[in-house]
């Protein structure tokens, strides 16, 4: 309990101060924002700090600040301390500084920030790698909150054959149509709020219940780091990813930053509510670390029954054990409540996809309606995008359900796709430091490491180059430390101008 504490105070006071230092170092004014100059009723309208905070909460906080760090306890309590740290000094960054960045570029999509600081040819590529990531991401989307309710609500299979389970995916898909097109303020803003609160309710209720059950949670020592898969770097950030941080953040930071009334604003919207995700992590790594350890469970193995079902789940989607579709983790812990509590936990998991599932297929709107050149006010025009894109996520959706290595397969691809944005993302952050004259090691190391993260898992992957660890290391470290180089070179020849 001592190492997890330590852990939520680290994220609290530190994440808290590290936000303040971030906020001066990217220099707030007065300045009007898109919100005010551009309003269009559609994408860029003005909405209260609050709205827009408990919005981009729900936008980030998908299913993968719960199933990653679920996945995650494997490496042991480590977990602790890495989700926070992580999350102060990359995930908060990344969603902070492209949030804000894109408020000085009139609310800029993140494909359209690359272009302007990184180059034509890089957002070229990168323009395409995000779309196809973001749409990987709308598909799980529908896959998870759809398989969820129908096991853990209804309590019937998720099998192909079970007619309600395409009725519950149709009616997921006809929701997120209907938000995708309709301007933000009219399903978005108004409901989410409510969903909000429902929300953050379920994560006391997980909260209070670490401590209300005294659940035993291991601590951090010498003794325990056997429980560290012997590649903690890169598996266990490529795992538990969302929670401590998401390239998928940068796509949704730019849409709620058409929405701010005042970049005095931005600290809280897009650094403080990536901290409040990074606590919903903790309280999720707790709750299932803390229940394998109450049932007596080794989390590399050897359970019986229906927790062994639930282990085997957990044993990951990452080619460290044989994993089955992992819909289903949620389940460890409604088993934990009785009364009615346990649905009202399992909705609580359900909205989290569905809120960021909406946003993520109205971004692949709006990043192909900026590629394309196509105007977003007109309604038609949104139809065309939001039929186009949807037709493809369905197509997606049915391949994932048909085969039996499909849901694992979309999940391995999409965390890669994802972290590695993260470094294209705070790439964009340093050259637009390197510009305004700023220090860039804000941006520049967090943005190297999750270079090496990602390069060094898909050159091991069996998804990808398939090559030795040593092979894979090498070459990653020679990435990050060329990503560091360059923009260092940038800084002095910017200098020297």
């Amino acid at each position: 309990m001592i190492t997890f504490i330590i852990g939520l105070v680290i994220l609290g006071i530190g994440g808290l101060s590290y936000g303040l230092f971030l906020e001066r170092f990217f220099g707030v004014s007065d300045r009007p924002t898109p919100a005010m100059t551009k309003s269009d009723g559609v994408d860029y309208v003005p909405m209260a700090s609050w709205r827009n905070g408990l919005i981009h909460l729900l936008n980030i906080a998908g299913t993968g600040p719960i199933l990653g760090p679920i996945q995650g306890i494997l490496f042991g309590p480590l977990a602790f301390v890495t989700i926070p740290l992580g999350c102060i000094l990359a995930g908060a960054v990344q969603d902070y500084m492209v949030g804000m960045i894109s408020i000085r570029n009139d609310g800029e999509q993140i494909q359209s920030l690359v272009k302007r600081y990184l180059g034509k040819q890089v957002a070229l590529y990168f323009g395409i790698f995000v779309f196809l990531a973001v749409l990987l991401f709308g598909v799980t989307c529908v896959y998870t909150p759809g398989d969820i309710f129908v096991k853990g609500v209804l309590r019937q299979s998720t099998a192909m054959s079970n007619p309600w389970l395409w009725v519950i995916y149709a009616v997921i898909f006809i929701y997120y149509l209907i938000a995708t097109l309709l301007p933000i303020d009219k399903i978005i803003g108004k409901v989410y709020p409510y969903i909000g609160a429902f929300f953050i309710f379920t994560a006391l209720l997980l909260f209070f219940y670490i401590f209300l059950k005294k659940l035993p949670l291991e601590e951090l020592s010498l003794s325990n780091w056997k429980g560290l898969k012997p590649n903690f770097f890169p598996l266990f950030f490529v795992t538990v990813a969302c929670g401590i941080a998401s390239g998928f953040h940068s796509t949704q930071a730019t849409i709620i930053s058409r929405t701010l009334r005042s970049e005095k604003k931005g600290r809280f919207v897009f650094y403080n509510m990536m901290l409040v995700e990074g606590f919903i992590a903790m309280i999720w790594a707790a709750v299932t670390m803390g229940v394998m350890k109450l049932y007596g469970i080794d989390t590399t193995g050897g359970a019986t029954g229906m927790l062994a079902e639930i282990i085997d789940n957990v044993l990951k989607v990452f080619d460290i054990g044989n994993a089955s579709p992992h819909n289903d983790l949620v389940h460890i812990v409604g088993t934990l409540f009785t009364n009615g509590i346990d649905i009202i936990v399992i909705l609580g998991v359900i909205v989290l996809p569905i809120t960021s599932g909406d946003t993520a297929l109205r971004g692949c709107r709006l990043m192909a309606g900026e590629m394309l050149g196509i105007d977003q006010s007109k309604p038609a025009n949104r139809l065309l995008l939001g039929a186009a894109i949807f037709t493809l996520t369905a197509i997606l959706l049915i391949v994932a359900k048909f085969s039996n290595s499909g849901f694992q397969l979309l999940w391995r691809y999409f965390a890669w796709a994802n972290q590695t944005i993260v470094a294209f993302s705070l790439a964009v952050a340093t050259a637009w430091c390197v510009r305004e004259g700023k220090a860039i090691w804000v941006t520049v190391l967090p943005g190297a490491f999750y270079l090496a993260v990602t390069s060094s898992f898909i050159l091991n992957a069996k998804i990808g180059f398939n090559l030795q660890w040593p092979v894979a290391y090498i070459i990653a470290a020679v990435l990050a430390v060329a990503y560091i180089l360059y923009f260092v070179n940038l800084k002095k020849k910017a200098s020297l101008k």
